[in-house]
């Protein structure tokens, strides 16, 4: 048996985001390890289509992240099912892409509030339960490669995922702080095969049109199956690691990079041409 399933058979996990992509991986090994889940995702026919097919203990719960109050009733409704949780995974999260000047107003609004305020109410809503159940559990809040490693054409992303970086870091800290035994990871993710970059961007612009191309081959070239990222993440948690990084190589040499041009106090560009 691995160590996941050893630490986590028999508890339970929350998971946002869990109707689609890396969220629905995430659900199904976790489903595989034995856990009780509960499922939450904006889509309620994605969500019931998840949940039709896992084994075991599972409550779905349609919530809207970036609302404070539908996240306070999956808190409760997970609490009430299962009597207590031992992991939440704040995975929801939304991609948009353009010019930073040129995206709308709504698509800005939309990625912030998912992103990172769909965080912040997971953090608000399960963690003081989770402090008052007095025993270990953990939080695990999805970021990105593209956290530490920021990406023209993907503001709002790139923005947002260095946020919830700071915050998780901010989180860890304050509850070594109260000498909790809830525990924190950041799950940092470069590409994991998906739909994401299935539908093009309306838009003629040749730029962004390309750039949509690139990454839609990236994930398909170089992602990883969502069976096997779910499988790093839950190995690493049940471990106790804070940093996991699913492309280790990839985002070592980018940070190597970063570091190197911030130290050297060298202006951000990108190869045109």
């Amino acid at each position: 048996m691995s160590r996941a399933h050893d630490v986590f058979s028999g508890r339970t996990a929350v998971i946002t985001g869990a109707g689609s992509g890396i969220g629905k991986g995430l659900a199904q090994h976790a489903a595989s390890l034995g856990m009780n889940l509960v499922l939450a995702d904006i889509d309620e026919a994605r969500l019931a289509a998840v949940a039709a097919d896992l084994p075991g203990e599972v409550l779905t719960v349609v919530t809207n992240v970036a609302d404070a109050d539908a996240v306070e009733r999956l808190a409760e409704a997970a609490f009430e099912r299962f009597g207590s949780v031992e992991l939440v995974v704040n995975n929801a999260g939304v991609m948009r892409i353009g010019y930073s000047w040129a995206i709308s107003a709504d698509d800005w609004d939309t990625a912030i509030d998912v992103n990172l305020r769909g965080v912040v109410n997971g953090i608000r809503a399960f963690v003081p339960r989770l402090v008052a159940q007095g025993t270990a559990a953990h939080v695990v809040n999805v970021s990105s490669v593209g956290g530490f490693l920021p990406s023209p054409m993907m503001a709002p992303y790139t923005a947002t995922k260095f946020a919830v970086l700071g915050l998780t870091e901010s989180l860890a800290m304050e509850l070594q702080m109260a000498q909790s035994p809830v525990r924190v990871s950041v799950v940092t993710p470069g590409p994991v095969r998906s739909e994401i970059f299935a539908q093009a961007p309306d838009t003629e612009d040749p730029a962004l049109l390309g750039f949509h191309q690139y990454l839609a081959q990236q994930n398909l070239d170089e992602g990883i199956p969502g069976e096997q990222y779910a499988e790093i993440v839950l190995e690493a948690v049940a471990a106790g690691e804070y940093w996991v990084i699913t492309h280790p190589a990839f985002t070592d040499a980018g940070l190597a990079a970063r570091a190197e041009m911030i130290q050297n106090r060298t202006a951000p560009s990108i190869a045109l041409g």
